[in-house]
């Protein structure tokens, strides 16, 4: 256009500079201003907009806000754009303040952009009380039938745990009204409210309902049904995608990847990966994530250093779990190299999160002194996750001294939380200091803490069967009890040596005994029992678990010739032909 002699005008930058913004280099909007500097068409009020929407979404919110403070005049579109442009960079108080503005300056009344943008800024911060003022504003304004508002409102009660303001809101609308936005924001209000078969369950609902499902409805429902560990739930939720020609999205592969991985199905999920043409750093991060979480750390090196070789650059999770994958191999060097490459190679802080693992690394090679240093060295506050991490390790090589200090701490963290009196009185019964144990339980109960009881279920013809420890409940008791013993004879046989350091709350001629009636074990005999032989036998577990049983999963796989998948609160322990996909580094 220019080298026909044709100048542009305004309308001609203010149709160029979303496409800048679209691809996000942030150097193509740059030359842009100059021109449009050149030309005089900077106090145009659309031209000034656009420029700060371009900033923003190519993520520079300094040069957004110079160009916005610089207008001569700014109307409601301007005011949007700088508040939209703080919620897509996480500015979300900046989003809160601006929006008080507005309605200071009280020149023009704020639209339905507005109130929806501020709603999701509430929302990702959890700004409850503004979140209900802004709701009140809504009403006044008549704007609470848009849905665009509503559908934010919505979400903004879910985040913020007001489950039934949220469902009251959705319920309000007529099913006519109900377009995909609204039921996918109900959907994922039950996930972050943890009701994970309702989110199942709006799916189905919302294809009854006339409403076909987009990438957000098929991998939150996936995202769901990771959480129940339901297998057969997310094989008919990809059977749907592939149907509805979602099977080439990237967004729903990797919450395929995510979904086939908590679910005990490695292979699986590395087929939905094979399966990508042009894998992004979200689907690499997803298998990367799976083959950690299943033990397979060497493979997770190899997945990382493949993915940069593709030229990839790793994020924040993908760093987790690399050297989270360092620390259950024994890597120690590795696992350093990767940490420090974070900020100097590909520009990432490290969190918490890989101050925890770094610490977790350092603690399972038997380095406590050096995991103590280089927590009193972080840069930023150590939290309970890297406390935790630390007392993990004081437990497994049992030094109390340095564990009781680190215990403290955490009950000053999170006096809520029952694992860390557990991991602290378990350390005084292994020393025989009984006395000092019983007040560290007699303190839980004092600070009304209690610990979760200990389940494990296991699905079988599309049911699900839940065991307890000792549990007798089930129609064919005899029949398991009977099958747990012919398991540990025949696992006696193979070598086994009871553990008997994990029935801490037995007395001591009961605790062998005792470790066979934990709910993992019951939960085997079962599936041996109803599953058809050679069938993967897949348990889940509510809480960690423990190494006499990790043991017993062990034997019974070589002696069933069957591969056992356990996932617990941490971790897929995968056990096949008398193998641990952990290597007992675990």
């Amino acid at each position: 256009m220019r080298t026909a002699g044709v100048y542009p005008n305004h309308f001609t930058f203010s149709a160029v500079l979303p496409a800048c913004a679209s691809t996000s280099i942030l150097v193509h909007g740059q030359q842009m201003h100059c021109l449009i500097s050149k030309h005089g068409y900077e106090g145009y009020v659309f031209v000034g907009s656009a420029l700060v929407d371009m900033y923003a979404k190519c993520h520079d919110m300094g040069l957004a806000e110079k160009v916005f403070v610089a207008l001569p005049e700014r109307n409601i579109v301007c005011w949007n754009s700088m508040i939209v442009g703080c919620l897509l960079n996480s500015f979300h108080v900046k989003a809160l303040f601006l929006f008080r503005e507005v309605r200071r300056e009280d020149l023009f009344s704020p639209n339905q952009v507005s109130f929806s943008t501020v709603l999701s800024a509430s929302a990702n911060i959890g700004a409850l009380e503004f979140g209900k003022q802004v709701h009140g504003v809504v009403v006044k304004q008549g704007l609470l039938t848009l849905s665009y508002v509503k559908n934010s409102l919505m979400d903004m009660y879910f985040k913020c745990g007001l489950f039934d303001e949220g469902a009251l809101l959705f319920n309000s609308l007529g099913i006519e009204n109900r377009d995909v936005i609204a039921w996918n924001v109900m959907s994922m209000g039950c996930v972050y409210n943890e009701n994970f078969e309702e989110a199942c369950n709006y799916l189905w609902v919302m294809k009854r309902a006339g409403i076909s499902p987009d990438e957000a409805s098929y991998s939150t429902a996936l995202h769901a049904s990771a959480h129940l560990a339901a297998l057969d739930q997310g094989t008919l939720i990809h059977n749907q995608t592939i149907k509805s020609g979602f099977s080439t999205n990237t967004c729903i592969a990797s919450s395929l990847i995510t979904m086939y991985a908590k679910c005990g199905s490695l292979d699986d999920a590395c087929r939905v990966f094979e399966e990508i043409d042009n894998p992004n750093v979200v689907c690499w991060t997803a298998l990367i994530a799976a083959c950690q979480q299943h033990g397979n750390g060497n493979h997770v090196i190899k997945l990382f250093e493949k993915m940069l070789a593709d030229g990839l650059k790793p994020h924040y999770i993908t760093f987790v779990c690399v050297i989270s994958a360092c620390s259950h191999t024994g890597r120690v060097e590795e696992g350093h190299a990767y940490f420090n490459s974070m900020e100097k190679v590909h520009g990432i802080i490290p969190g918490h999160e890989h101050y925890a693992c770094m610490v977790d690394l350092l603690g399972r090679s038997g380095q406590l002194d050096e995991a103590s240093k280089f927590i009193a060295q972080m840069p930023i506050k150590p939290n309970a996750s890297v406390w935790g991490a630390l007392l993990g390790a004081c437990a497994k090589y049992g030094n109390l001294e340095m564990g009781s200090e680190v215990a403290g701490r955490l009950f000053e963290l999170e006096p809520d939380n029952p694992g860390n009196y557990i991991l602290l009185a378990n350390m005084y019964a292994h020393k025989g200091k009984l006395r000092e144990a019983d007040h560290v339980r007699r303190l839980m109960g004092m600070n009304r803490v209690r610990k979760e009881p200990g389940c494990s279920w296991i699905d079988v013809k599309n049911k699900s069967f839940v065991f307890t420890v000792h549990d007798k409940l089930h129609a064919r008791t005899d029949e398991i009890y009977e099958m747990l013993k012919k398991v540990k004879e025949l696992v006696t046989n193979k070598g086994y040596v009871p553990q008997t350091q994990f029935a801490v709350n037995s007395a001591e001629e009961l605790k062998e005994e005792s470790l066979w009636y934990h709910s993992e074990k019951i939960a085997l005999a079962f599936g041996l029992l109803a599953l058809p032989a050679g069938a993967p036998i897949r348990i889940k577990k509510n809480l960690r678990t423990c190494g006499d049983c990790h043991t017993v999963m062990k034997f019974a796989s070589e002696i069933w010739k069957r591969e056992i998948i356990v996932r617990d609160v941490n971790r897929s322990h995968h056990f096949r032909n008398g193998l641990r996909s952990c290597r007992d580094y675990w």
